[in-house]
């Protein structure tokens, strides 16, 4: 399969976006199940001994990276965009 990439972007950096997202939450989905340390660890382990400040840390600290890896996803799209000319 071929991709003709100046007609393409748009549709690449859309799915970028997305799936930036829902990386994360596989991610901290297999912390939940399997890690003795990260963030998913924090979160399980804060929830199991009732302190709502380890949880919320932790969720604020996931949607911090998350807004910060879309930025970049966004600072990258109009460079590229830019450079294609699209």
């Amino acid at each position: 399969m071929k991709i003709v990439l100046p007609a393409n972007v748009a549709t690449l950096f859309g799915s970028l976006k997305i799936n930036i997202g829902l990386s994360l939450v596989g991610v901290i989905a297999g912390e939940f199940l399997v890690s003795r340390a990260g963030l998913g660890y924090l979160i399980v382990y804060g929830g199991q001994v009732f302190q709502l400040d380890l949880v919320m840390t932790g969720v604020l600290i996931l949607s911090l990276l998350a807004a910060c890896m879309y930025e970049a996803v966004v600072i990258i799209e109009k460079a590229v965009l830019k450079r294609v000319g699209a």
